[in-house]
């Protein structure tokens, strides 16, 4: 039963615009955030979880550490009015580090988990060896990072290799893990549920042997219903988090 203060860096470039992933990456990114943040105050409620953005003008914290969803969902609402410009994760890891930094409880360890759906940008993104400055110094200071690249994110090449590179230095004990998830079929937040970024987290809110608990099953079956809505011509084009859940509820109501 982890004890966590959770920094999740959500990615708000010009590439989550993309349909690749249902509907789009910035739509499925976000149901994404909600899957980490119940199932992190699931497996223990004295974790708290907080969200920034790391493109537009430059890195912002939207919300610090709370208990709160509301205030989670509030603060994607405003991140997809942001989408745009370029990803600066180096500049983004040191925000979260200092906003982790300032966590109300200090019992509470430190986690950052990034999400990267675009390549990465010019300068220390690309830069190795920053890159793994950057890791031994978190990794000094106990902060443990995660990283689910998705979209542009996975392509083979120069950020994939940083990004692993990343991860290896600053991982202990197993506590810091790369996760990538190729378009398909399968839902963003299915693939995170199930990798080990919340293995011990979902040893707790979800049982294996029950199917999970009854709320983390409703909300995989909202997620697919908004999907299927998705797929009969739902489409989000600037980012907006609701689009698809109010279209669902039209359609449900007009059949009654």
């Amino acid at each position: 039963m982890p004890l966590e203060a959770t920094m999740l860096i959500i990615d708000n470039s010009e590439y989550m615009r993309n349909g690749d992933y249902v509907p789009t990456r910035f739509n499925a990114q976000s149901d994404a955030v909600n899957v980490v943040f119940q199932t992190k105050i699931d497996s223990n409620p004295e974790n708290t979880v907080g969200i920034m953005t790391m493109a537009g003008k430059a890195p912002e914290v939207l919300v610090t550490n709370t208990k709160d969803l509301g205030q989670i969902l509030g603060g994607v609402h405003d991140a997809s009015a942001k989408v745009g410009g370029e990803i600066d994760i180096p500049t983004a890891l040191a925000v979260a580090q200092l906003a982790l930094k300032h966590r109300e409880n200090k019992n509470l360890r430190q986690r950052i988990i990034v999400f990267v759906g675009s390549p990465p940008a010019e300068g220390e993104d690309r830069d190795e060896k920053a890159m793994v400055k950057l890791a031994k110094k978190l990794k000094k200071n106990n902060v443990a990072v995660d990283i689910v690249a998705f979209g542009d994110g996975i392509e083979e090449g120069e950020g994939e290799r940083v990004l692993k590179a990343f991860v290896d230095n600053i991982n202990s004990g197993d506590n810091s893990h790369l996760l990538t998830v190729p378009p398909g079929p399968h839902l963003l937040s299915d693939m995170l549920i199930s990798s080990p970024i919340l293995s011990a987290d979902r040893s707790v809110s979800i049982p294996e042997e029950l199917g999970g608990t009854r709320s983390w099953r409703s909300q995989r079956s909202q997620r697919l219903r908004i999907r299927r809505g998705s797929k009969l011509g739902s489409r989000v084009g600037d980012g907006s988090t609701n689009v698809d859940a109010r279209s669902a509820g039209q359609r449900s109501r007009r059949s009654r």
